[in-house]
């Protein structure tokens, strides 16, 4: 379904993005912001389950910067290589690819963005620095560290109860400090818990987070 396009950000930087387009009417867009893993099959999937939807949705590759092309799978060896790779992309270079992508998107209507994992930290940010028409992070692990940023648009954040990586200390601060910011918390899930291709998989959370995020999305992107 998809197609792979070439993105240029606003300081010259070219990089990849994976296009999936519906077949029928289109209900709204998205910008799609990756796990830890680069631009891989379960984002890809992503994309296409949006489509399947009725979005236009793009993944812009946000690992390009550093390492181009680069797929990374959940073993414990390429969660490290995540890490580090992770770890070099700075902030405001990755505001610049995602202004990017929304850039492509402009001009037929409101845009939305949804990140999972790093990537909901990206759309976290996004979310308050950039002109989204809403924004949905799923388990954003960096979200405490930028709590005093204010989203500017509707914003709906998932988290898993179970998710060593983010206290519920932590959740239970965003909720206090952005009481307008939908939070859901899901009891039985942990890290990484929509990717049906990670151990850490929780099939009934990841749908009612899923449906929960369609209904907003179809509040807010369709004209």
């Amino acid at each position: 379904m998809g197609t792979t396009t070439t993105l240029t950000a606003e300081d010259g930087h070219k990089f990849a993005a994976y296009q999936a387009v519906p077949d029928g009417p289109v209900k709204g867009r998205l910008v799609v912001v990756q796990e830890a893993f680069g631009l891989n099959g379960h984002i890809r999937d992503v994309c296409d389950r949006l489509a399947d939807e009725g979005y236009v949705a793009i993944a812009p590759a946000m690992y390009d910067r550093d390492a181009p092309g680069i797929e990374l799978g959940y073993s414990e060896e390429e969660i490290q290589e995540a890490r580090a790779v992770m770890a070099r992309i700075p902030w405001d270079a990755a505001m610049l690819d995602v202004q990017a992508a929304y850039d492509f998107l402009a001009g037929k209507g409101p845009i939305g963005i949804t990140g999972f994992c790093w990537g909901g930290s990206v759309t976290w940010l996004a979310a308050c620095r950039l002109e989204f028409a809403c924004a949905v992070p799923y388990y954003g692990g960096r979200i405490i560290d930028f709590v005093a940023e204010k989203p500017e648009c509707p914003t709906m954040c998932h988290f898993g109860e179970l998710d060593p990586t983010i206290p519920i200390d932590d959740v239970n601060e965003i909720i206090a400090y952005h009481p307008s910011v939908t939070v859901h918390v899901y009891p039985n899930a942990g890290h990484g818990f929509h990717c049906d291709q990670r151990a850490h998989y929780h099939e009934e959370s990841a749908k009612l987070a899923w449906t929960r995020t369609l209904t907003f999305l179809d509040r807010h992107l369709t004209a």
